[in-house]
């Protein structure tokens, strides 16, 4: 295609800056994480096609070296190329073949350029395609990310709030479905709720890494494998299992591996279903802390920046609000991915550069957006027990307890004159003579409506 200008100090070739000037659109390149996963793919390439007696140990050894450098994030810095580019990410792939064989040259005393004693295609990408390759970097990266990145980071959330659900274990506070007074809990119940949703996506996160596990690693150009040999995915994905710790394996059916991205597309459900949970927690959160006095006021969050430029000594839920954006954000690229998998014509998806950024873009926020939640908010979080205490005591939906005893109708008569009158629930009941005190004291008694079996007719076993 003509003479290409590469700068002196590049390690990347013409194929490589043709890409550059083609595609100028957004300054961002690929995520690192892919740019590392893109490595280990090449390295295990050239271990298997040197297991298959195809390429020589001096060769395989000069590509293992790079890739390995590659993958350990050293040669960032020659992977310019946009996100947004040719749809297979063929342009990625050259880049990889390029920088692997120039920097081959460079180690073994070559210039750069000279294809010696590596060639970008015939050794780099032996019995590859871009079509089967990019893919493949695209599971391998998402699946060690999902693992290495966000799985410790809800595992930490889910441990920071299993600790603040002990510490409120006995603290009781009044319950609130459709945001008005329900019957009480404890605190520590509440929290535990939440450790639970995070639990679930630590499964979810795993679910994911799962769904990655099928490599289309083997079709080659369009999943027929041509020029391929049949052993080389195969050893290909046992090499990747081996270095990652994942279960990698061969696709069972190359086309669909090729033509769909159905995988990401449930990978990006598995995101978008933590990122619901997180914005739930984070909105009962802020909530629950509102005030200092005119709000809920539960629990009190860790004071971590002036909360206003005007108004002196106010404290804003900042961590909540930033978690919550984060899940938006992860929403929106959940979108993108779905988008991005509909996209798919024949033989191939042309979207690949994409759904990689989207995905790990969201793997990135939502494992450091965790993080600083746990450490910066829930880790300081204090219960305030006597305004707990206070709320539950003005609740009129105490009262349910007394349905067992009196009746839903008696009962509900009860808090509709507790409330017009302003009087309490034991002050009305009292008054008409309905049950005597002692009775009373231990039917409204907070404690024991957060236990299962409360009440009357669990003590009698009906």
């Amino acid at each position: 295609m003509g003479e290409m200008q590469v700068p002196d100090d590049a390690l990347y070739g013409a194929s490589t800056q043709r890409a550059v000037l083609n595609f100028p659109v957004s300054g961002r390149p690929l995520p690192p994480a892919f740019i590392h996963g893109l490595g280990l793919v090449k390295f295990a390439c050239a271990v298997a096609n040197e297991e298959l007696g195809l390429l020589s140990a001096e060769k395989s050894r000069l590509i293992q070296q790079v890739a390995k450098e590659v993958s350990d994030g050293k040669l960032l810095a020659h992977f310019p190329v946009d996100v947004f580019q040719t749809g297979s990410g063929t342009s990625a792939n050259m880049n990889i073949n390029e920088v692997i064989a120039n920097r081959a040259s460079q180690l073994s005393g070559h210039p750069v350029g000279s294809k010696q004693p590596l060639h970008p295609n015939d050794d780099v990408n032996l019995g590859q395609s871009s079509n089967d390759i990019i893919p493949t970097a695209l599971h391998v990266s998402v699946a060690v990310a999902l693992n290495t990145l966000l799985v410790p980071a809800l595992e930490e959330l889910a441990a920071g709030l299993e600790a603040r659900a002990a510490a409120f274990r006995d603290i009781v506070k009044i319950g609130r479905t459709h945001l008005m007074d329900a019957t009480p809990l404890t605190l520590g119940q509440e929290f535990s709720g939440y450790a639970a949703q995070v639990r679930k996506g630590v499964v979810r996160a795993r679910q994911a890494i799962t769904a990655l596990g099928e490599l289309a690693i083997g079709g080659t150009a369009v999943g027929t494998g041509i020029n391929g040999h049949p052993d080389f995915p195969g050893k290909v994905c046992h090499i990747l299992s081996g270095k990652t710790g994942l279960a990698f394996r061969e696709a069972a059916n190359h086309f669909e591996a090729q033509g769909g991205r159905d995988d990401c597309v449930e990978v990006a459900g598995h995101l978008a279903t933590i990122a619901a949970s997180l914005t739930k927690i984070a909105n009962d959160i802020r909530l629950l802390g509102s005030g200092p006095r005119a709000g809920i006021a539960e629990i009190r969050l860790p004071a971590t920046q002036p909360g206003s430029s005007i108004m002196p000594g106010k404290v804003n839920p900042v961590m909540s609000e930033m978690l919550v954006q984060v899940a938006i954000y992860t929403m929106g690229l959940a979108n993108i991915v779905m988008l991005c998998g509909r996209d798919g014509h024949f033989e191939l998806n042309v979207t690949i550069p994409l759904i990689a950024h989207a995905l790990h873009e969201s793997i990135t926020c939502l494992a450091n957006g965790c993080r600083v939640f746990a450490r910066q908010c829930v880790a300081g979080i204090e219960a305030d027990a006597a305004r707990c205490r206070e709320l539950v005591d003005r609740s009129l939906m105490l009262v349910t307890a007394l349905n067992p005893y009196i009746g839903y109708d008696a009962a509900a008569s009860v808090a509709k004159e507790a409330f017009a009158k302003s009087k309490t629930l034991r002050e009305v009941v009292l008054e008409r003579g309905l049950l005597d005190a002692a009775t009373l004291d231990r039917a409204l008694e907070p404690m024991s409506m957060t236990k299962p079996g409360a009440g009357p007719l669990a003590a009698s076993g009906g």
